[in-house]
């Protein structure tokens, strides 16, 4: 049966009110409720600034020009953010550069650890804490 034989047309439905007839609608009470647990935002994640991951990029690239670093993962965490370089993939990570906020006003925001986990270095600035992994190899690069 085609269109309009015996069939009343239905009215169209707008899904969106005009412009015009927003300003008059008053709000509806589900949106003036306050957020539930579901829409609360997400925790804030530690992560590494563009400038720190210039510097640890720096550093691993000319670790991979040398043959020594071959792969990296990035992780961002609630307390943590970590840069874990590896030496071949799949690999347990040589060393872990690690950014703890909390303890920045203690023993320093940035920490670098080995393979086993234990701190290499930890300090306030980035920098210097980076040195522990350029004197491997190549004592000048980190300026």
């Amino acid at each position: 049966m085609a269109f309009g034989e015996g069939e009343e047309a239905s009215q169209v439905v707008r899904l969106r009110p005009a412009a015009k007839d927003q300003a008059r609608t008053p709000p509806s009470p589900q949106h003036s409720a306050p957020p539930t647990a579901a829409h609360r935002l997400a925790p804030q994640l530690v992560a590494f600034h563009r400038t720190e991951l210039a510097a640890i990029l720096r550093i691993y690239g000319f670790m991979v020009a040398a043959g020594e670093w071959r792969d990296y993962a990035i992780d961002h965490g609630k307390d943590q953010a970590v840069f874990s370089i590896y030496r071949r993939m799949g690999e347990v990570p040589q060393y872990r550069v690690l950014k703890t906020p909390k303890l920045a006003h203690r023993q320093g925001a940035y920490a670098v650890e080995n393979a086993q986990g234990m701190v290499l270095k930890r300090g306030h600035e980035l920098d210097q804490v980076l040195r522990v992994l350029s004197k491997r190899r190549f004592l000048s690069l980190v300026e």
